[in-house]
């Protein structure tokens, strides 16, 4: 049975000091990682944008680290999209997403990093999964289609980890969040996931006087988000707190409906026209919610309910001033 290192004593956790790589920084994730970090009085975060340090390229990513050999790292770095995206280009998602994963954690390896943490997501479970999922139902049943290469390029980078740990003894963790949203989101029109295409649609919408928005699907879906900036929290509260083989679920623990939230972004945002639904297209996984209760357990627990979140990834929108090329 896996162990799980709660409340760790203080020589385990991470100096303010202790070089810490964030890979992803400029991604909502990592972007996220790094404020928490500052935030948190960490003095030593290092990154580097994609120009500098291509991570799908393995002689860079081995330079890098022979040269920086940071002590932590937090790997937050992919190649995401929503339902379009993933569809549209299988192979990108799964070559770019498992190079890149593969490449830091190996190169991390051999150069005695003292811990990492791989970023995954909750596609990574059964399609019909029992809910709500816990992280022991990973490899029980099939994969979503609409996503699955991004799947399975996520449970290798997870695996790898975890053999990691039992062949050479490394403290590789795993966390793997539920839908996430907030500050430095993608709002592209057709790649991005669908509470920030929502922001971006209905503020559009309004914008131009619409009468009808579109969604797509029939709105029936459950599903769950959490707010980047929490997630951020939790991952450097694991960092520090948490080793163990099997990953730790990242959510709220609360669903509501792709309708709900289409009605909820849209009051947020100001739109007062007409939602129709477009069931012609595809609807995704019935439902994703996660079991939040080991993160819970180990002392942690989100703090921006949904509105209050849409609210700031809405201003987040609006002061993006490169929204409309994304």
């Amino acid at each position: 049975m896996n162990q799980i290192l709660c409340l760790k004593g203080h020589d385990d956790m991470m100096d303010r000091s202790a070089k810490i790589y964030v890979a992803g920084h400029h991604g909502m994730v990592g972007s996220a990682i790094v404020r928490e970090l500052q935030r948190q009085g960490y003095r030593n975060v290092v990154t580097r944008t994609h120009r500098e340090l291509d991570l799908t390229r393995q002689d860079q990513v081995e330079a890098f680290f022979e040269e920086e050999k940071p002590e932590y790292v937090f790997l937050a770095a992919a190649k995401v999209g929503g339902i379009e995206a993933n569809q549209s280009a299988l192979a990108d998602f799964m070559y770019d997403n498992m190079i890149l994963e593969m490449n830091v954690i190996h190169a991390a390896w051999k150069n005695g990093c003292r811990k990492l943490e791989f970023l995954g997501s909750s596609c990574i479970y059964p399609r019909m999964a029992s809910q709500p999922m816990k992280e022991d139902c990973l490899l029980t049943g099939e994969l979503e289609k609409t996503n699955e290469a991004y799947a399975l390029a996520k449970i290798s980078g997870l695996k790898y980890c975890e053999f990691l740990n039992r062949q050479y003894g490394t403290d590789y963790i795993s966390v793997m969040p539920t839908n996430l949203y907030g500050p430095n989101d993608n709002y592209h029109p057709t790649h991005s996931h669908v509470l920030p295409a929502l922001i971006r649609r209905f503020h559009e919408a309004k914008e131009s006087g619409a009468s009808v928005v579109t969604c797509w699907g029939d709105g029936s879906p459950l599903r769950e988000f959490l707010y980047v900036d929490d997630l951020a929290n939790l991952c450097v509260f694991l960092m520090n707190h948490y080793s163990g083989n099997e990953t730790v679920n990242a959510g709220t623990g609360k669903e509501l409906t792709i309708r709900e939230l289409t009605e909820l972004v849209a009051r947020v945002v100001g739109y007062e026209g007409e939602i129709q639904w477009d069931a012609g297209k595809p609807n995704g996984t019935p439902r994703k919610l996660l079991d939040v209760s080991k993160a819970r357990a180990l002392g942690w627990v989100y703090k921006t309910e949904l509105e209050e979140g849409i609210r700031l990834a809405y201003e987040d929108f609006l002061n993006n001033p490169m929204r409309a090329e994304r």
